[in-house]
Order: structure tokens, then sequence, then C-alpha cells
């Protein structure tokens, strides 16, 4: 007769990867981002009708309803700080530290911080002369959009380390090369080509964003939803 063995407790229900928690996490995520972008959609028609073609997102948060624009900041940075702790949960379920993924979740974390200081720091409209809190949301928005898009590219890369993750690289990755081109853009357009920039730059700027956004909408959409449970992946 063979002596039965007795695996150790786990923080997971049988075969469930990602945990239950994180599950949950990223059907918050993907409800943060649908509400960005409703909110996001409610500014731009409101008073005064800043173009969403020639002038920043940031603009939004100008005017009279320029409140509506300064929460969606807020929820912006509040989606990817939950979208960090939801990818540690995944990750400490198969017995991985969200230190594997260390320079990704870095520059995730200067793009939802920076999210929280664009709220505190407002742009002016128009920017001349260049008031002391426009010239922070300046400075603040440069590491904050490479972050974003370096966050993406950098987190898609290393998903062949977490079986849960390792699906998506392939898509994760291609989607994370957009962010990085129209961040590319949006900086040379801004620095180099200010007669491109003063015509396209709020296009360039929302194309940029959009692409972030949908990179964790997906990723978290395949996580919350689409990944199946019935068997834990083998490590």
């Amino acid at each position: 007769m063979t002596p039965q063995t007795t695996e150790p407790p786990s923080r997971t229900e049988p075969g469930e990867v990602p945990p239950r928690t994180a599950r949950r996490a990223f059907v918050g995520v993907c409800a943060l981002v649908v509400l960005y972008a409703v909110l996001d959609v409610i500014a731009q028609l409101l008073p005064p009708h800043y173009s969403a073609i020639t002038q920043a997102e940031s603009d939004l948060a100008v005017g009279p309803f320029g409140w509506i624009m300064t929460i969606n900041f807020v929820v912006r940075g509040l989606l990817t700080l939950l979208f960090l702790f939801a990818l540690a949960e995944t990750l400490a379920a198969e017995g991985r530290s969200w230190r594997t993924f260390g320079r990704g979740y870095a520059a995730f974390l200067v793009w939802g911080i920076g999210a929280f200081l664009l709220a505190a720091f407002p742009t002016d409209v128009p920017a001349t002369p260049i008031s002391w809190h426009e010239w922070i949301h300046i400075v603040v928005a440069f590491p904050a959009f490479l972050g974003g898009a370096l966050g993406t590219y950098w987190l898609a890369t290393r998903f062949d380390d977490a079986p849960a993750l390792r699906p998506m690289r392939v898509w994760a990755t291609a989607l994370a090369v957009f962010t990085i081109v129209f961040v590319i853009l949006e900086i040379v357009g801004g620095l180099l080509l200010v007669r491109v920039s003063g015509r396209v730059g709020g296009l360039l700027e929302r194309l940029f964003l959009g692409s972030v956004l949908l990179w964790m909408f997906l990723v978290s959409a395949y996580l919350a939803w689409a990944h199946p449970t019935g068997t834990r992946p083998a490590k």
C-alpha cells in the first residue's frame, strides 16, 4: 500500500489561475477603462468644445467642466495600480514574483503615478505664458507617456515567463509596438515638428493613450474571462 501524499495548501482553488482575487481586479480594470473612455467623450462634447484633433486631452481639464477630466486622470491612475496588483496576484499564484517583470512594473508605476500628478497640476489654455503648474504638467507627462509605452512592451515581452500569460505574448507585444510608435510620433511632433503637432497633435496623443488603455483592457479581459480554469498550467 503506497502512502498518500498531500499537497500544501494553495492560495487559490484547484486549477484556478489567475486566482479569484486577481480575476475580480482584472474585471475592475476593464470597467475603469470603459469609464475612462465614457468620461473622456463626455468631457470632449461639453463646452468649450476643444478640438480632439489639434488640442491635447489635458486641455479638457480646463474650463467649466474641467473637473470631469481631472477625475478621469485619477481613474487612469487607479486602473493602472489595480492592473499591477492583479498581475502580481496572478504571478504569485504560479509561484513567481512580480520582480520578474521588474522594469515593466516600474515603467507602469511611472505611468500610473503620473496620471495622479497630471490631475493635481493642470495645464493652461492658452498655454502662453506658461504657469508653474503647466511646467510641472509638461515635465510629468513626458516620463509618464514613456512609462506607459515602454511598460506595455517590457511586460508583454516577459509573458513567456508565466504560463497564464504566455498565450498573449505575440499579440500583446505587437500591440505594445504600436504604443511605442504612437508615443514617438507624439514626442517628435511636439518637440521638433511644431507645425505638424499643431495640426494633429491631439489626434496623435489620443491614439497613443487609446493604444495603452486598449492593451490593458485586452490583457485584463483575457485573464478575467478567457483563461481556462480547468487545469493549472504546468510550471
